[in-house]
């Protein structure tokens, strides 16, 4: 059994990609499972993995959403590639909201349920550009970025609560957000896009290859069944931040 057996989860992000593979893998050890998407498809592959479906835009107010939630997984996010001096302020500004601000909504949104619990697990999908920056990625970098520090803050304030805090920073990993940037990237760097993989995704890891989604998931599990990691980022980057 796990830690997370007979309790109840919320994903963010959930339709696809990281987001959908750890909400699979939340239900198959026993939980109950929320899963949030703007895509209106979520509600039927909730239906799959036996959760519950939520059609939100994260940016606006999460009051809809149920705040007796045991686990959260804050990992809803987007990408734009492109140099600062034309990356579009209002762009900037809602990406930062989506996967910062929301991240705070939310935690701040269950913490009174899990503190008077005893327990909770705090879950943020954060990235190796959490913990390093590339060009042509100011916004995505900075949310990251920011993500790592709320995360640390919130180990700090729950752990007299029996509620850890911690981020996954996955490398490049195979989901349709990666596979969205191919063109972007090309044209950013001036090469092909066939030479995207090689040249930008994998140029700077040991191990030269994508991380599966449901690798991330095993690290998000990890954190879920251990109760003295807190306040850390498990960085699942194939070697990336060892160099």
């Amino acid at each position: 059994m796990s830690s997370v057996t007979g309790h109840t989860a919320l994903v963010t992000g959930a339709a696809s990609g990281i987001g959908l593979a750890c909400a699979r893998a939340l239900a198959d050890a026993g939980a109950k499972v929320h899963l949030v998407d703007l895509d209106p498809g979520v509600r039927d592959i909730a239906s799959e993995v036996g959760g519950v479906g939520h059609v939100l835009d994260l940016t606006s107010s999460v009051s809809a959403l149920p705040a007796e939630v045991d686990v959260l997984v804050n990992n809803a996010g987007v990408q734009h590639v492109a140099p600062i001096h034309e990356f579009p302020a209002e762009r900037f500004s809602a990406m930062v909201e989506l996967m910062l601000g929301a991240a705070f909504r939310l935690t701040r949104h269950v913490l009174p349920h899990m503190y008077s619990r005893g327990w909770g697990r705090l879950v943020h999908i954060s990235s190796v550009h959490g913990l390093r920056a590339s060009a042509f990625k100011s916004a995505y970098v900075a949310a990251k970025h920011g993500l790592e520090g709320f995360s640390k803050v919130a180990a700090l304030e729950g752990a007299p609560h029996g509620v850890t805090s911690n981020c996954v920073a996955p490398g490049y990993v195979r989901t349709p957000l990666v596979e969205k940037q191919i063109a972007d990237q090309a044209r950013v760097h001036g090469i092909s896009e066939a030479d995207v993989s090689g040249q930008i995704f994998l140029q700077r890891t040991a191990v030269k290859r994508l991380i599966e989604p449901s690798e991330v998931a095993d690290a998000v599990m990890w954190l879920c069944d251990n109760s003295f990691v807190t306040g850390t980022s498990l960085a699942v980057d194939g070697g990336w931040t060892a160099q």
